[in-house]
């Protein structure tokens, strides 16, 4: 077993999917599911198997997954994927043998047929089902309560079936098609959810018969209801409409974007793309471009239908790609269009957790950012954040990470004590101060990079601290971030200057390690004061604007600036009473 995937199987998730095996080549060798994905896969790789296993798992040189919402959506993907690779260790399911649909046909006296295999007959079709025995169960519910056509070819008499009371006999009576659409449109009710009726019907009947000691009755609807169950499990990965469609999802995470492709030919979803890269702009934006290059620049087919989220813009994908572009908002679209974006999310924590756990790696990262910003490598690094809301219990917090990784242990918070209103700068020289001072005083290792969560104006706060008050001789860098709060590019020297790093490089993901984790650190602190303490911020003293309508506002705005930046109209749609949102206005623009 190699070391990625060794790596790899520490990461797999606790959920239901389907995982694929592929040898030195990429080719996909064995495909399967699971309920877990995590145990299933890692079975593979502890204790003994049987030959053909122990032959299959020494060709394993990778594996990739896709996450289901359920292990009926696994199975019913399996059966797609083993068709579509033809995977040489898959005996079973190579053939075109696929799970059943319901059938409903497109006839004057339609039928209710079990069947493999989808048409474009304008007959309707339901499925597909993995449990057949359950299929076939519910087939012969439906029969009994709705009373379709069953021969094939019309008798001259009347049979078995109309006695029964399950046909209505249109061999031998003029039946109108209206009768047969309104038995029709009940059944497409039944199977499109409409069974829970049913369901409570048989449960009666079953506690009826249990008292009345008819066992086998009482088991018989018990065995009804688990099949309806069973059978109306819904999955999403086989579609009867028989329509070629891509459906894409995304998410990004420390500046990289991650973008899942599902592929859906003539129904089933037979495979998928996945892409890992830098994204430098707004997120919906470089979907965009991501979305041309995909089908421009790589002469992808595109198919009859694109999914796309909610919030990328639909007429530029439709005006670039000249097809039929659909955002829903409901239904199986709509589901698989979340599932694709899950799978993204998933890839994307797999990618940062690789990377976390390549030690090695880790501390090349060290040793490069040593050399890129002209120092010994920093095997200590110390980093600090402030934190306050709207001005008010400003806090400051301290993460420590030798030779890459957090030191939690050394993890330090502060109270504010000598600033008072939100001063940023001010607070930062009280942090670094104090700290370093105790450094000093207790003879503790000094770090051997200081870096502040900010701009040149906080680097400056501290470097005058360390240069004109304790002497010390520090080296300390600024991690400034985007408009978005992403790390966006690291300053050093003297004077402060951009040192240039690749977004892709280990030492960058380093610095947006320590930037988040310093950052969680700070607000999780912050966000403890706040709940033992009473919540004031500029906005106290305004009459009507108690404290559950302060929370409303920061809620609607995120910040004090932007709440400022309000007009009397915006901070109405916030909730407030027309009132209570001038007096809040006059308050925060008392020169107006």
């Amino acid at each position: 077993m190699n070391e990625r995937i060794k790596q790899k199987l520490a990461l797999l998730p606790d959920l239901p999917g389907c995982y694929l095996m592929k040898d030195q080549t990429g080719t996909i060798i064995y495909v399967g599911k699971a309920k877990i994905l995590k145990n299933r896969v890692r079975s593979y790789f502890t204790g003994s198997h049987d030959a053909k296993t122990e032959r299959l798992v020494s060709e394993i040189a990778d594996f990739e997954y896709i996450v289901t919402e359920s292990n009926i959506e696994a199975l019913v993907l399996e059966i797609n994927l083993i068709q579509k690779n033809d995977p040489k260790y898959n005996i079973m399911l190579k053939d075109d043998t696929s799970y059943p649909f319901i059938k409903i046909t497109n006839e004057t006296y339609p039928r209710l047929l079990i069947t493999r295999k989808v048409l474009k007959d304008k007959a309707l079709y339901f499925g597909p089902y993995p449990d057949v025995r359950a299929a076939n169960e519910t087939k012969r519910l439906l029969d009994r309560l709705f009373p379709l056509r069953k021969c094939k070819v019309l008798p001259k008499k009347a049979c078995l079936y109309y006695h029964l009371g399950q046909c209505l006999a249109p061999c031998i009576f003029s039946i109108e098609p209206t009768r047969y659409k309104e038995l029709v449109l009940e059944i497409k009710r039944f199977l499109n959810g409409g069974h829970h009726e049913i369901e409570k019907t048989l449960t009666t009947k079953m506690y009826a018969a249990a008292e009345k000691l008819e066992f086998e009755q009482a088991a018989e609807y018990r065995d009804q209801i688990r099949a309806i169950e069973t059978v109306m499990t819904k999955q999403k990965m086989t579609d009867t409409d028989l329509v070629d469609r891509d459906v894409f999802g995304y998410a990004t995470d420390k500046g990289w974007m991650c973008v899942q492709v599902f592929f859906v030919r003539q129904g089933k979803m037979i495979e998928r793309a996945v892409s890992l890269f830098p994204f430098y702009g707004e997120a919906e934006e470089d979907f965009l471009t991501y979305l041309g290059q995909f089908y421009q620049e790589n002469e992808h087919f595109i198919p009859k239908e694109i999914l796309v989220p909610d919030e990328i813009d639909q007429p530029s994908v439709e005006a670039l790609l000249k097809t039929k572009v659909l955002q829903p908002r409901r239904g199986k679209k709509k589901e698989l269009v979340q599932l694709a974006s899950k799978n993204a999310t998933v890839a994307l924590h797999e990618k940062f957790d690789l990377i976390q756990q390549k030690q090695e790696r880790t501390i090349g990262a060290v040793k490069r950012l040593g050399e890129a910003l002209n120092i010994p490598a920093p095997i200590r690094i110390e980093a600090f954040d402030n934190s306050n809301l709207m001005g008010t219990s400003p806090v400051s917090a301290l993460v420590v990470f030798v030779d890459g990784k957090p030191a939690k242990k050394e993890y330090r918070k502060f109270k504010i004590k000598t600033v008072v209103g939100p001063d940023d700068y001010a607070s930062m020289k009280e942090v670094i101060y104090r700290r370093y001072a105790r450094v000093l005083k207790e003879n503790l290792p000094l770090p051997d990079l200081i870096v502040i969560d900010g701009g040149k104006g906080q680097v400056a706060a501290a470097k005058d601290v360390l240069d004109n008050q304790l002497g010390l001789d520090i080296p300390i860098a600024g991690l400034a971030k985007d408009e978005h709060h992403k790390t966006s590019e690291l300053l050093f020297g003297d004077p402060l200057s951009v040192v240039p790093l690749a977004r892709n490089s280990a030492e960058f993901f380093l610095l947006q390690r320590l930037q988040d984790e310093v950052h969680r650190f700070a607000i999780t602190f912050h966000r403890q004061l706040r709940s033992k303490n009473s919540f004031a911020s500029k906005l106290d003293g305004i009459a009507g604007l108690g404290p559950k309508r302060k929370q409303n506002l920061l809620k609607a705005f995120k910040s004090l600036k932007k709440i400022e930046a309000a007009s009397v109209a915006e901070l109405q749609q916030a909730g407030l009473p027309q009132q209570v949102a001038a007096a809040v206005y006059t308050h925060l623009h008392p020169k107006k």
